[in-house]
């Protein structure tokens, strides 16, 4: 028979710190699962469709690492043990998408946003107040945010050209995850947000993504 660990303010504030070195540090993560992208083959494209791939992916780091720190905020503050265990599983699931991304984006010869370290902070503290309202309002948060997610991954999944199956395997894959993200946390009782408040996550998306595109 197992036992749960139980730990500290001071053991769990130091755990999301290691989190947060380990999202934010260069080839710092270790991925559960090995990127679709292995088994799909090279293409040669063009200086300008490289350029674009790279913006593409860039961007969809960085929307790991915000996840990373929603997560994480969440399971600081998050009052049940189930729930709380449900969001440091899926920050677990997240860290192959970081991992695969940033993996994708070397191979195009470009960097990651010099933006991360802002964004993370930014969603973590966003993610620990939505856990300290309610469990019910944090999984409801993990719903809105995921679909937004899939969202942005069926617009660059459009955008992709043909030739370039690698980056394509990632964000479907990826696409698959963050439904499931959705409708688990939905299962578990999460509060659907009214449009308005979907809305405003829809422009806060967009800042991000604006921005991270290139820098």
């Amino acid at each position: 028979m197992t036992t749960q660990r139980h730990y500290s303010p001071i053991d769990r504030l130091l755990l999301q710190a290691d989190a947060a070195m380990r999202t934010l540090l260069p080839f710092s993560g270790q991925p559960y699962r090995p990127s679709p992208a292995i088994v799909q083959p090279d293409a040669q494209m063009s200086d300008e469709d490289t350029r674009h791939v790279a913006g593409l992916m860039r961007i969809n780091h960085t929307g790991e690492v915000c996840a990373q720190a929603l997560y994480q905020g969440q399971a600081l503050t998050a009052k049940l043990p189930r729930v709380r265990a449900a969001m440091e599983h899926a920050a677990e699931e997240e860290i192959d998408h970081l991992v695969w991304c940033e993996q994708r984006i070397h191979q195009l010869g470009s960097h990651t946003s010099i933006l991360n370290p802002l964004f993370y902070g930014m969603s973590f503290g966003i993610g620990a107040v939505a856990g300290l309202i309610s469990d019910k309002v944090s999984l409801g948060f993990v719903a809105a945010t995921e679909h937004q997610v899939c969202k942005h991954l069926n617009e660059h999944l459009e955008q992709l050209p043909a030739e370039d199956e690698k980056s394509r395997a990632i964000l479907e894959q990826m696409r698959i995850d963050e439904e499931h993200h959705a409708e688990s946390a939905l299962d578990a009782g999460g509060f659907r947000f009214p449009a308005p408040v979907k809305f405003g996550m829809s422009l806060l998306a967009k800042v991000m993504t604006k921005s991270t595109y290139r820098i």
